[in-house]
């Protein structure tokens, strides 16, 4: 139970922060130091780039929910690997084609369908598609395909404020290299969290009730972003 309630007040405490800034309500902030950092940079910046994507990921609240469902319901270091390993090749894929190739999209939008990924990967947690649909997701796809969607949010939020190509290619994959540095952090934690957890008899008990504030945590997520796209474009 304590883990349940957690995962509610981290959601209630995220919509609260992510909704009152206005139009700051994306899931990539890049904001205050970081970004005049980013815009003041010309030239090879390898050291900052991977400080700043190793905290994105540890501060990253879309990601941590995402995989934080992705991994809830697995047992062996093999799969929590495989699919951590899939969710990566996506999210840096358009991380880095996307700022290098300068593809971009409405940040409103992109980061409404990874606050979806979130409602999806607490629903076929709970079985959700196979009692409603009668289907079963393939779930590596699933995860490959948001972990795409999770990197362009990225490399659409960076692409406002990396104002100069001078040492772009070597200050985008420090930064990408950071974000996986962070994600190994956050996940190491949140692994052995877990596998606390799945010690004790309350873990069978609030499974479900914790999947379910994930759903809630990103269907508020998307949300918010559904609001700006509508009152901001």
């Amino acid at each position: 139970m304590p883990l349940t309630r957690l995962v509610v007040l981290c959601v209630l405490v995220i919509a609260g922060l992510t909704g009152l800034n206005g139009e700051q309500v994306h899931a990539h902030p890049m904001e205050g130091t970081n970004a005049g950092f980013v815009q003041s940079v010309d030239g090879p910046a390898p050291g900052p780039f991977l400080y700043l994507g190793a905290k994105h990921m540890v501060t990253g609240y879309d990601h941590l929910l995402f995989l934080l469902g992705v991994i809830f319901f697995l047992y062996r270091v093999k799969d929590v690997v495989l699919y951590v390993s899939l969710f990566t090749l996506g999210h840096s894929l358009t991380l880095l084609m996307g700022v290098l190739s300068g593809v971009s999209v409405n940040p409103y939008i992109i980061d409404a369908i990874i606050g979806l990924s979130v409602v999806y990967k607490g629903f076929e947690n709970i079985h959700g598609f196979e009692r409603l649909f009668r289907v079963k997701p393939n779930t590596r796809v699933a995860v490959l395909v948001f972990g795409l969607f999770h990197g362009l949010g990225l490399a659409t939020k960076l692409q406002e404020f990396m104002v100069s190509e001078n040492g772009l290619v070597a200050n985008i994959v420090s930064f990408n290299v950071g974000v996986e540095i962070g994600q190994i952090l956050a996940l190491v934690g949140t692994v052995m969290l877990l596998g606390y957890w799945r010690s004790r008899p309350s873990f069978a008990s609030y499974s479900f009730a914790t999947n379910t504030a994930l759903m809630i945590g990103g269907f508020l997520l998307a949300g918010i972003q559904i609001v700006g796209f509508v009152l901001f474009t």
